[in-house]
């Protein structure tokens, strides 16, 4: 069936940062197209609060409702839906507006924000979600001992080969660790870690709009290691596995020293790169887009987006955060929604 919108969730993160800030501010200044629903997924005194600390309303004409059935969510109500219902699920207490502040229930009603949108994408009632920010710390004092949301929605929708990728500017970046400390990831790196991550690359770019793009692997030493003077990473695990990636038909070249390869991905040599570590990806990254870079995450049955930043408690409540990254996030996801997800029939647990 066509469908008359394209329904989009938004979860609002943790009440205490600029999550629900910048998502306030991506719908009021935004003017998106009338194909478009938006349910943000969270306390509604959240934002209530947040309006009221940017001098604005929440409009009367954004419903609160408890259920997502009455958002007008399914695909007979889609076109009558209004552009915005905030989803107050009346399972998550309620939290308050602390900004700045790390909280334990703000914490755990997060994670069940996000649990509830991963489902409502699973069986349909949401075209794709987007997640606000989380603060780890948070987490892991509430017992949520996950590193993050990809990790978390890759188990609530039963992926097991997953990447973060990360989007801005002329970059695309694929990471094969994550948030690891740097002194673990040399042992983290496998042949087998490294071919998945370049496959899951490979297997994103028509979803991404790229025709016949190359992708570019990261060496993890200076210099690609020289020859195994600074390091044998590279003859022992990248080479071999960008030689196993190319022969399953992946165009695929490495390794390629840091120092490099991002230029070369930059004018147009490499349609995605694939990065070894996290801060040698996102920071050339960063250095482009720091404020409209977007996280999707690969792999899942479902669509997930993200702004590319944290919680910032330093500036929460201050009403000076920046929407860029938040609308750059809804963006994507509006457009990756209206293409093929190549893995959707993976999960058979995924209808959509």
């Amino acid at each position: 069936m066509r469908r008359s919108s394209i329904v989009i969730g938004i979860t609002l993160g943790d009440a205490g940062g600029i999550g629900p800030e910048v998502i306030l501010k991506a719908l009021r200044r935004r003017r998106w197209g009338r194909e478009l629903r938006f349910v943000l997924i969270g306390d509604a005194g959240v934002l209530q609060a947040t309006a009221a600390e940017l001098g604005m309303r929440v409009p009367p004409s954004w419903p609160v409702v408890s259920a997502l059935e009455a958002a007008g969510a399914g695909d007979r109500a889609r076109s009558r839906a209004g552009p915005v219902t905030i989803w107050a699920p009346g399972a998550v207490p309620r939290v308050t507006r602390t900004p700045g502040r790390i909280s334990v229930p703000a914490a755990r009603a997060a994670g069940q924000w996000v649990n509830l949108a991963v489902e409502a994408c699973l069986d349909g009632r949401l075209d794709a979600m987007v997640t606000g920010p989380i603060c780890k710390e948070s987490f892991v004092r509430a017992g949520l001992n996950v590193p993050g949301h990809t990790e978390l929605i890759a188990d609530l929708t039963g992926a097991k080969d997953f990447a973060m990728m990360l989007v801005g500017g002329a970059l695309r970046v694929v990471l094969v660790t994550r948030h690891l400390p740097l002194g673990h990831v040399p042992r983290a790196l496998t042949r087998r870690s490294i071919v998945d991550t370049v496959r899951l690359a490979a297997e994103a770019c028509p979803w991404l709009g790229l025709a016949k793009a190359k992708i570019g692997v990261c060496a993890l030493n200076p210099h690609a290691g020289d020859g195994g003077v600074l390091g044998r990473a590279e003859i022992e695990t990248i080479a071999p596995a960008v030689q196993a990636a190319r022969r399953n038909g992946i165009r695929a070249e490495g390794p390629v020293p840091a120092d490099v390869i991002f230029h070369k991905a930059v004018h147009g040599e490499y349609g995605i790169v694939v990065a070894m570590y996290h801060d040698q990806g996102l920071a050339p990254l960063k250095m482009l887009a720091f404020d409209t870079g977007v996280n999707i995450t690969l792999g899942l049955p479902i669509t997930r987006t993200s702004p590319d930043h944290g919680t910032a408690f330093d500036i929460a409540g201050k009403g000076v955060a920046k929407p860029d990254s938040m609308i750059a996030a809804v963006r994507t996801a509006s457009e990756l929604a209206r293409r093929p997800n190549p893995w959707r029939n993976r999960n058979p647990d995924a209808d959509r």
